[in-house]
């Protein structure tokens, strides 16, 4: 299970930069998306206007009522695609949505623009049949980088500045849990934007898996700070802990695994953590971690089933070229805690599962099913009806599963943690569930 509260959501955090804040940044009509999987969000827009999203900070300018779908990617699926000098200054998102009716964007960046002897020029990179082109920027503000629709996929903005810039940046702290004599934190540093959180998410829902027995919730504390491009931070703690590494370059380069400090206390809170700069020792952050932060109550069921209209997720195209596969989780897991078997999906139930899935049905398949590309191919020659398909897949993930392995708890464990699972999909598992544990 994943043990993530709400704030290690792949949202902007609010800051308050005392160098830029006089900036002036135009406000636009704040609007709240529709979740509709775990990182995909859809805006229904009634007019003509300006509309900034309330969980991504992104800004739409639309010429008419229109309905827009979109997702925040990670930059390191698309870091190849920077050349030169020319660095990330933002998340990377992928919109789904009519171009011609959709007139711009604006996307959110982490630079401080307080720095007037920097000089910065923004454009995007914009990812078109896996080929990345530079493209210019209308516009800039302190918070955000405007764009003109040209066509729709991955686009993100980026930067060339005449020396390392500083960054809004955010710390964020995850203790591990289960130890009753110790304590021992992750500690991650960051810009602050989507994209970066994203990938902080991912790392700690990535460690939180049976296998090593780890456990990460977050410690919910002031996170955002000024972090300087290609400077050394060091972490220091009251009481002295252990601490590794000693320090950590903040680097505008992208990775594909985030690093992060690693905690560990042998005495009880309160602790007292701070971000110092390793060659000056000015402190960029600061914060304590008292014991009501380290008492935590996990959820083993955080969904619970949603009564409601059937809901559609899409994947683009763009990022189906760019979905990595990843083992079928209900087969590569033997060394979790055994539990009795229980019966095999039926017919029916693997139908009302199918007839819920998305668009993005064929991403799950590989990701999440362990079915392959031959697979797909076998079952669209034989098939044309797209929810028999969906039918097909699942069924041949049960015939393929180990004896006892096919049940509603175990397909429900392939699908949870995977973004490209729709909300609906998870909740009708969830209801049988609980129908079993009623019967």
């Amino acid at each position: 299970s994943v043990f993530l509260s709400h704030k290690a959501s792949a949202e902007p955090l609010q800051s308050c930069c005392e160098k830029c804040r006089a900036l002036k940044n135009p406000k636009f009509e704040l609007v709240t998306p529709r979740k509709i999987s775990r990182d995909r969000l859809q805006l229904q827009l009634d007019a003509e206007g300006v509309y900034e999203c309330s969980d991504t900070g992104l800004v739409f300018e639309v010429s008419q009522r229109v309905k827009i779908t979109y997702c925040v990617l990670s930059w390191s699926k698309f870091s190849t695609y920077l050349t030169g000098s020319w660095k990330f200054a933002g998340p990377i998102f992928d919109v789904d949505c009519d171009p011609s009716i959709l007139k711009s964007v604006q996307f959110p960046h982490s630079l401080c623009l307080a720095d007037k002897d920097n000089e910065v020029k923004f454009s995007v990179l914009h990812v078109k049949n896996s080929r990345g082109l530079i493209e210019p920027s209308a516009d800039h503000s302190g918070s955000h980088v405007r764009w003109n629709v040209s066509s729709l996929s991955p686009v993100g903005p980026i930067v060339q500045t005449s020396k390392s810039a500083e960054h809004h940046g955010v710390v964020q702290v995850f203790k591990e849990v289960g130890h009753e004599n110790s304590f021992s934190f992750r500690v991650y540093l960051a810009g602050n934007n989507c994209s970066d959180i994203k990938d902080i998410r991912r790392a700690v829902r990535r460690a939180n898996n049976c296998k090593n027995n780890k456990r990460y919730i977050q410690v919910d504390k002031p996170p955002t700070c000024m972090l300087e491009e290609n400077r050394r931070y060091r972490l220091i703690s009251e009481p002295m802990g252990h601490i590794t590494p000693e320090d950590m370059l903040f680097s505008p380069v992208i990775v594909e695994v985030k690093g992060y400090f690693e905690v560990f206390f042998e005495e009880s809170p309160p602790f007292k953590l701070s971000l110092t700069d390793a060659d000056s020792g000015h402190t960029v952050w600061t914060a304590t971690i008292r014991e009501g932060d380290c008492v935590h109550h996990l959820d083993e069921n955080p969904r619970k089933p949603s009564k409601g209209r059937k809901r559609q997720s899409s994947t683009s195209e763009e990022e189906l070229c760019h979905k990595r596969s990843k083992k079928a989780r209900g087969i590569d897991e033997p060394d979790c805690n055994a539990t009795a078997a229980a019966p095999d999906l039926t017919d029916q139930q693997l139908m009302q599962v199918a007839k819920r899935m998305g668009r993005e049905w064929k991403v799950v398949a590989i990701s999440c099913l362990g079915l392959s590309k031959q697979d797909l191919e076998e079952m669209e020659a034989a098939e044309e009806s797209v929810t028999m398909l969906k039918f097909n897949m699942l069924e041949r993930w049960r015939r393929r599963q180990p004896k006892g392995r096919a049940g509603i708890q175990d397909l429900h464990k392939c699908l949870k943690d995977n973004d490209d699972v729709p909300n609906e999909v998870i909740a009708v598992l969830d209801e049988m569930l609980q129908n079993n544990s009623t019967t």
